[in-house]
């Protein structure tokens, strides 16, 4: 019989935490309380749980402490913070400081449990990951073995390693947009137009496919990103926006030790960087900016410009065209901009067809959105 998840909730105020054990106790969640920090540092270190819910202020050692201690010591283990309306900007900077997400007080316990679940379930998806990518490159290098004396069976198993690898990473997009649906179809006219302006470069295998992987994973970061900000349905706050910068950073950390995505991963973390160097995160400038993420940046502004969002309508091609051009040599590579300007209109129109058709025809085969 699988054990229930184990829950620790910190708060010195008693009512609070008798609310919100009953609470979650009654969603299925086996919780345990504390009255302070010392004493759930001593839980913790009895018992093994799953997600600590924590007040911030409290006598005798705040949450910020004892999430800096458990970030240190358990760095497999996800704590939420629990804050007054006021403490906005605290809760913010536990989360810059390796806090999951974070709740206000007065609490619904329904927000509770959805925060709970939202969390609990990004360290699913997070470990399966992990564990996927450790037995698949363990099954690769087995496979590896055995190649050498069985010649014949190299190309077939090299598409099929293919076919493995683009499958995880399009479920880890899929995953992303379950949670930004404005991504969906963006992610793949993307890569259609990376690719596009990558071969009107002149670039060739394996680095096409090389920076295809990497344009499909650029916001795989966002997976890190607490709801609270991702899907604000207002303008960020500077602090918020702080937050959201990291998530070249987070996306570059989720993919670090997976062979196959080591030069991907690259353009996961320059993918915000300018060609003047005045992007981030590392603030990189002209050829110190991968290439791939340079073709990416000018198909990245293509398709937000011109794509139709619920809040305008996109822009028409010369409009589109001009805007990039008058950037060339601040956001953009010029050398990236002159392929960019050689491809026809038709020819992107054609993609965003076949992207198009390519969806639809998956949501009729499945009943639902799979790339």
């Amino acid at each position: 019989m699988r054990k229930p998840t184990r829950l620790l909730v910190v708060d010195d105020d008693l009512a609070v935490r008798e609310v919100m054990a009953e609470g979650l106790q009654m969603a299925g969640y086996s919780v345990t309380a504390a009255g302070n920090a010392a004493e759930a540092l001593q839980q913790i270190e009895k018992s093994a749980f799953d997600l600590v819910l924590t007040d911030i202020e409290m006598p005798g050692g705040s949450g910020t402490e004892l999430l800096r201690v458990v970030r240190d010591r358990y760095p497999e283990l996800d704590v939420i913070m629990i804050t007054a309306v006021v403490d906005i900007d605290v809760a913010l900077r536990a989360i810059r400081n390796g806090a999951s997400d974070y709740l206000t007080k007065p609490f619904n316990l329904e927000q509770v449990k959805i925060t709970v679940e939202r969390t609990l379930e990004k360290r699913r998806l997070i470990i399966e990951n992990r564990e996927y990518q450790h037995h698949l490159e363990a099954k690769v290098e087995e496979r590896t073995r055995e190649l050498t004396v069985k010649n014949q069976e190299v190309s077939t198993l090299f598409a099929e390693l293919q076919d493995t690898y683009q499958d995880t990473l399009e479920a880890l997009v899929q995953a992303l947009d379950l949670r930004d649906t404005e991504t969906q179809g963006h992610s793949l006219r993307v890569v259609e137009f990376t690719a596009e302006i990558a071969l009107a470069l002149g670039i060739v295998e394996p680095e096409l496919t090389e920076i295809r992987r990497g344009a499909l994973l650029h916001d795989i970061g966002k997976i890190g990103i607490p709801d609270a900000i991702l899907r604000k349905p207002a303008k960020l706050t500077p602090e918020e926006w702080e937050v959201m910068r990291t998530h070249p950073e987070l996306g570059y950390q989720m993919l670090a030790g997976i062979r196959f995505l080591s030069k991907p991963r690259d353009i996961v973390i320059c993918h915000q960087e300018r060609f003047d160097g005045t992007g981030y995160p590392r603030g990189l400038r002209g050829e110190q900016i991968p290439l791939g993420a340079r073709i990416f940046s000018v198909a990245d502004t293509f398709d937000a410009m011109t794509s139709t969002r619920p809040y305008r309508t996109g822009l028409p091609y010369e409009v589109s065209r001009k805007e990039i051009l008058d950037w060339s040599g601040r956001q953009f590579d010029p050398r990236v901009v002159e392929a960019f300007l050689r491809i026809t209109p038709d020819r992107w129109i054609e993609i965003r067809q076949d992207v198009s058709r390519r969806i639809h025809d998956e949501e009729v085969k499945t009943g639902g959105y799979k790339f």
